[in-house]
């Protein structure tokens, strides 16, 4: 190619490029948080190919995602629940809502976990993902949600019919999978002993369990509970 063909060439692709930077104050700006590289790597790229999205950082923490809030000013910050060093995306999110009301939060998990979706709500979070959503779903939920929609997935098929836990029943549940007695887990949550029995009996009837050890194995080696998080 002659070399003022590559000069024609470079000065348009640097037109667009400045054509891009003036219209980036309409663009959604975004931050992601995740922490398996090949995944935020590819979230980014896809979501930067998107014509009104701008992602202006991309991190693996979540303990760093309210610092880089505040020194790159994003619109939406898209933030797994579970990053690196152990980070919970819940509290992240917490914390950002509190600091920065103005800035959109949307959790995202690959993980079955049966409560990341409730705590995401209580967490201030304005929209919750699985990660098997397309480009164009992901799209969606990110614009939905800059509008002031709050986007959240509806009841998944979920072994054991951990869906018809109640909140309280759930908390117990995560107490079990983390090695709590009974009477440790009436202090933690400030009830009796015998309403934990009670939460007990009812939790292995729903879950068609008949002990609360054996449970509480398939829930965590399966990825329904994570108690780290």
């Amino acid at each position: 190619m002659p070399w003022n063909a590559k000069s024609v060439e470079a000065r348009n692709a640097a037109e667009k490029n400045l054509e891009r930077r003036a219209e980036a104050k309409d663009m959604v700006r975004i931050m992601i948080v995740e922490d398996q590289t090949m995944v935020r790597d590819a979230l980014k790229n896809s979501l930067d190919g998107v014509e009104d999205f701008n992602v202006i950082a991309a991190i693996a923490d979540a303990a760093l995602a309210e610092l880089y809030c505040e020194r790159t000013s994003p619109d939406l910050v898209l933030m797994d629940v579970c990053t690196e060093n152990d980070s919970s995306g819940l509290d992240a999110a917490a914390a950002i809502k509190k600091r920065f009301p103005q800035v959109r939060v949307v959790m995202m998990t690959g993980l079955p976990e049966v409560t990341f979706v409730e705590r995401a709500r209580e967490a201030g979070a304005d929209s919750f993902v699985y990660k098997d959503l397309d480009v164009d779903g992901l799209a969606g939920v990110i614009r939905d949600t800059c509008a002031g929609k709050s986007v959240y997935p509806g009841r998944r098929e979920e072994v054991l019919n951990f869906g018809e836990l109640t909140r309280r029943e759930r908390e117990v549940l995560v107490l079990i999978c983390d090695g709590l007695s009974r009477r440790e887990i009436a202090e933690r949550l400030n009830i009796t002993v015998n309403s934990v029995k009670t939460h007990f009996s009812n939790i292995l009837s729903k879950t068609g369990y008949e002990s609360v050890a054996k449970l509480a194995i398939f829930a965590v080696s399966n990825g329904f509970i994570n108690t780290k998080i």
